[in-house]
């Protein structure tokens, strides 16, 4: 045998490395970028806002964390979609309401584009808090809606995208 017989196994043997090798860059890239926006969380993530504190939304993703014993709903840029986990996360203020205590649900708008337009948005972010709750078994009598508000100052706009419930005492 010549060792013209082996080059075509040596060229698909090095192809199939080639692609292997493409694949995994564009994995790794894939994740990082990912693990950048907080896409993806471990699996026991989604219990995690109920029970522990979390830091503020830097990107333009949904989310829900609890924080000092308040329920922060984060939504995307014009959208008023809760985050996964949003019942769990509300489950010590679903006791609360069942057991006589009030629920607060205040909602919060960025400064950028229409104030109007912000403002309805916001109070429909409201609502869609306030209808999960009532699917949960919490009396709408025992919510009070606050009219939406801007927030102001330079924060971070992700921050300002939220709708926060809070047990009154």
């Amino acid at each position: 045998m010549s060792s013209q017989d082996d080059e075509p196994e040596f060229r698909v043997l090095a192809f199939v490395l080639m692609i292997a090798v493409v694949i995994a860059i564009g994995l790794a890239v894939a994740f990082g970028i990912q693990k950048s926006r907080g896409i993806g969380s471990p699996s026991g993530a989604a219990a995690a806002p109920a029970t522990a504190a979390a830091a503020a939304p830097v990107g333009d993703d949904a989310s829900v964390v609890v924080e000092n014993g308040v329920v922060k709903f984060y939504f995307a840029s014009g959208k008023a979609d809760l985050a996964p986990g949003a019942l769990d996360a509300l489950a010590d203020a679903i006791r609360a309401a069942k057991s006589g205590k009030r629920l607060t649900l205040s909602g919060f708008h960025d400064a950028t584009g229409d104030p109007a337009f912000n403002a309805e948005l916001a109070k429909q972010r409201a609502m869609v808090v306030r209808d999960a709750l009532v699917g949960a078994g919490v009396a709408e009598t025992a919510m009070e809606l606050k009219k939406p508000e801007q927030t102001t100052g330079s924060g971070n706009n992700a921050e300002a995208r939220r709708v926060e419930v809070v047990i009154a005492p």
